[in-house]
């Protein structure tokens, strides 16, 4: 018997904590990291998708960042000399929200500080809290070249942003005006309308009364759900098509409580369905009637300013009130004065600010814009052409019907932290320029009375050039010139539009290349009952708690596991088990390893293949280095189709069931057997799982590379493994055999409740003299007996009576019972299992069967009882076997 008790520098457990710290010392110690310029293999980078300096890790970053550093480590163990830039995000309105909320506990505003006082108090806030992140990524794992940690407004890359700005403006993209944005009264700045997210509100809708001029006793109804801006109505419109309003189009009706009059004009934008068909147009809170505005030469009246109040261009009795002050003095005026004909229950989308949950304000307001359409044309080519491709696929379709349908970007927002747009007025002469630097006075007069634009570039229009800005552009850097473009990017499904399509568009019109060629949509993870994981309503797991608690490995691979390409998956701290219980049981392979190897006291050589079979034992490694080669073949192409999940999935079940229950047993039977020819097998394919695995849990493997004598100084110098030049012979279909006899009687001592210290007998019956004489005269009956714990192997011809019976290819396995149960007492047990079985299949299958059921339960909860069934089915279907055996 081996001694796993024996001497030996193997502690009995797993300790992450002895572990991760170290090695990841080591690995900085190390620069290992760090990229050799000088090297001559070819190139491979990532530039981390920057997380805010608000940000602590949560779920999706700890997804993100295991799923971007298996592509790091696996590129690197098949030769690349790979880069993975890291850096942070200024995130504009983030850090205003988070500076505003301290200011707001003292009674302050950021009006009362001032520009240059806040901006102290951002750049204090970032020199605290951006680097949380970072550290909490190094404690993840993250092979990242800290070395080269970038943030979006060090001065290299402020000046790279300046410099596409200017070269937009100076090709005309570029462009300042009026024009209807997203507003956040709360944090007083526009938005942009991806930034805006809509949830389904129920409210009302109200139907006024408007009066025509000529006939005030004749009126036209309008419907609306925001009545406070109807004191910036400047028309009404119908639809041409729309007969009931014929006699109204060109006439002119009154507003009510402001008295004022504005014509009903036709446009075909208008829907009939909607409410009455007559619709009241508010040019400067609303972006259709913006637009009718424009088409008709209506006038623009701005009743709400940047705090939601009513402004001076309304009513006196108005003035100052919230927007929702204004809605209900305005109903209590309609109503009281007549004008307010009724009021239905309403449900519709309701725009709230994506940071701050505020109402957002439609509203006419000066910004800068950026013309893309332009810029998205060679995008799109880009990605159908497949030089940039998405997966899984089915994101690409919603990449291009945005593309095809992009929007110019209003890039300006009304705040201080970020990068000032660098625009310079003259006052003198009221002359703007745009340039690469701060000028001393005005180019066309010579004044010094200038003054810079008082907006910020929205935090898009930096991290759209991140790809490249980060390597060093604008200037001609050795890094931009060796790593760009970037090889592959993974990111969140909500920021496609924010920030993967803007970088390709920046790309391509800064350095004519795109940034990257694959792009990676992972999952979004939710909580155990599918809500989203949210740190400020306290939902959801902290991946920091989970690191310290099970350790980094246990958590990267449960999160690789679960990423099956799906749109979401749910996720709670049981699950790390699963990582974990698998760390724990290549730990204890590991340590199983090293003692066999240590006992077999045979030179460790590089495994020479094909193996020459000098004897039957032999015969088993070459059957494993099959099945090795297979799994090398399916873990590298699964990994370099991103499917993380399949591949994860692949090595767990090799090593747990092919290594350990099978390859690690035998090599324990063939050593107490006195034959050591596995030693070499053993230790080359433990290294080679240990190299794939390594992608997925690096501190566990490294500190399992040392326990062993493998030549490089950590597992990070080796190579990804290749499959074995061996081809499969038809012999080793005889292994495969043995370990489904084995797994046979196994399955019927379990299902005939037969003690494991109980030795049973097995007769096989099978046409094959070659099954037969590998059964009986080779080493395999040895290997049989003791795994399945019988006593003899037996030829038979036909089963006899009173016996358990397992089918497998070419042969039948007998096991007879006489003598080793009550026969009939065994029969009455089965039949009265069968009969609870069928009860509950019938519960089971008359619930799937009910339309109530399958309409109203959760679909987790209609899959569960799915499962039911088919573990009813297919136990029944083997009881009824065993019962017909016993007969």
């Amino acid at each position: 018997m081996l001694n796993m008790s024996e001497k030996t520098d193997f502690p009995a457990q797993y300790n992450p904590k002895a572990v991760e710290k170290k090695w990841y010392n080591f690995w900085l110690e190390n620069k290992f990291f760090t990229p050799d310029l000088s090297s001559k293999k070819p190139r491979y980078c990532i530039t981390i998708p920057p997380p805010n300096i608000t940000g602590v890790l949560h779920m999706g970053h700890a997804l993100n960042s295991t799923i971007q550093d298996i592509m790091i480590r696996f590129k690197k163990l098949q030769g690349y000399e790979t880069l993975w830039v890291p850096g942070t995000d200024h995130a504009s309105i983030a850090t205003h929200n988070q500076i505003e909320k301290r200011l707001a506990k003292e009674g302050k505003t950021r009006f009362d500080l001032g520009r240059d006082e806040f901006l102290k108090l951002a750049w204090e806030w970032k020199e605290k809290h951006a680097n949380i992140i970072l550290e909490q990524l190094k404690t993840l794992g993250a092979a990242c070249d800290w070395s080269r940690t970038r943030f979006t407004m060090d001065p290299d890359l402020s000046r790279a942003v300046r410099e596409a700005f200017v070269r937009y403006y100076e090709k005309g993209l570029i462009y300042k005006g009026y024009y209807i944005v997203n507003w956040c009264p709360r944090c007083r700045t526009s938005i942009s309308d991806l930034e805006v997210k809509y949830k389904e509100t129920k409210t009302k809708l109200w139907f006024i009364k408007y009066p025509l001029k000529d006939n005030q006793e004749q009126c036209i109804v309008v419907a609306t759900t925001r009545p406070e801006t109807m004191l910036g109505d400047t028309a009404l419109a119908v639809n041409p098509s729309d007969f009931r309003y014929n006699e109204f189009i060109g006439k002119t009706a009154i507003v009510p409580l402001v008295n004022r009059e504005v014509p009903i004009i036709a446009d075909a934008r208008v829907d009939i369905e909607f409410g009455t068909g007559a619709v009241k147009v508010t040019p400067a809170h609303d972006p259709v009637d913006f637009e009718l505005a424009k088409t008709h030469n209506l006038a623009f009246i701005k009743i709400l300013d940047e705090d939601a109040r009513v402004t001076k261009d309304a009513p006196p009795k108005y003035q100052g009130l919230t927007r929702e002050e204004a809605r209900d003095q305005i109903l209590l005026d309609l109503e009281t004065n007549g004008y307010l004909l009724k009021t239905e229950d309403y449900e519709h989308r309701v725009g709230r600010c994506a940071r701050c949950d505020t109402i957002t304000e439609p509203m006419i307001s000066l910004q800068w814009f950026l013309k893309t359409k332009e810029l998205a044309a060679p995008a799109i080519k880009k990605v159908e052409d497949g030089t940039v491709k998405f997966y899984p696929e089915r994101w690409r379709k919603v990449y291009l019907d945005w593309m095809y349908n992009i929007k110019d970007w209003c890039i300006s927002r009304q705040l201080w932290w970020g990068h000032r747009i660098p625009a310079f007025y003259c006052d003198d002469c009221g002359y703007m320029m745009v340039t690469r630097t701060d000028p001393n006075e005005c180019s066309k007069c010579h004044s010094k009375n200038i003054r810079q634009d008082e907006d910020i570039l929205d935090t898009w229009f930096s991290s759209a050039l991140w790809p490249f800005s980060v390597l060093g552009w604008p200037e001609d850097t050795q890094d931009l010139r060796e790593f760009y473009p970037t090889n592959f990017l993974s990111t969140d499904p909500d920021i496609i539009f924010l920030w993967v399509a803007r970088m390709i568009m920046s790309g391509l019109e800064f350095l004519s290349q795109v940034p990257f060629y694959d792009v990676y949509i992972h999952s979004t993870i939710l909580t155990e009952t599918g809500e989203r994981m949210s740190r400020s309503k306290g939902i959801g797991v902290d991946p920091v708690i989970l690191i310290d608690k099970y350790g980094a490995c246990a958590l990267r691979f449960t999160l690789a596991y679960l990423e099956t390409e799906s749109q979401t998956y749910r996720f709670w701290e049981k699950r790390v088990e699963l990582g974990r219980n698998f760390a724990n049981k290549i730990w204890n392979a590991g340590r199983l390893v090293k003692i066999l190897l240590e006992a077999s006291e045979a030179p460790l050589n590089e495994l020479q293949i094909p193996l020459e079979l000098t004897n039957d034992f032999t015969l088993i490694d070459r059957w494993f280095i099959s099945k090795y080669k297979n799994l090398v073949i399916k873990v590298t192409s699964s990994l370099e189709r991103y499917q993380f999940s399949l591949a994860a999935q692949e090595l767990y079940e090799f090593f747990w069931h092919q290594f350990c229950d099978w390859y690690l047993e035998f090599c324990k039977i063939r050593k107490r057997n006195g034959d050591n020819s596995f030693a070499n097998c053993l230790y080359n394919i433990f290294k080679g799982l240990l190299v794939m695995l390594h992608p997925f849990m690096p501190f566990i493997t490294e500190e399992l590379w040392h326990k062993f004598s493998y030549p490089e100084k950590s597992i990070l110098l080796s190579s990804w493994p290749t499959p074995p030049e061996i081809a499969q012979t038809s012999q080793e279909d005889f292994i495969t055999l043995m370990c489904e006899i084995i797994t046979a009687l196994r399955s019927i001592r379990s299902e005939m409740r037969l003690p494991i210290n109980k030795p049973i007998d097995c007769l096989v019956n099978t046409s094959s003299q070659e099954i037969l004489n590998f059964l009986l005269k080779s080493k395999a009956s040895l290997i049989i007996k003791e795994l399945a714990k019988i006593n003899e192997i037996k030829q038979t011809d036909k089963r006899p009576p009173n016996s358990s019976t397992a089918v497998l290819k070419d042969l039948e396995v007998y096991v007879p019972l006489s003598g080793l149960i009550d026969i009939e007492k065994e029969k009455d047990r089965i039949k009265k299992e069968i009969l609870e079985l069928e009860t509950l299949l019938n519960k089971t299958n008359v619930l799937l069967g009910n339309p109530q059921f399958l309409e109203k339960a959760k679909l987790e909860v209609i899959e569960q009882e799915k499962v039911r069934q088919k573990t009813f089915e297919e136990k029944l279907k083997r009881l009824k076997a065993i019962l017909v055996s016993l007969e």
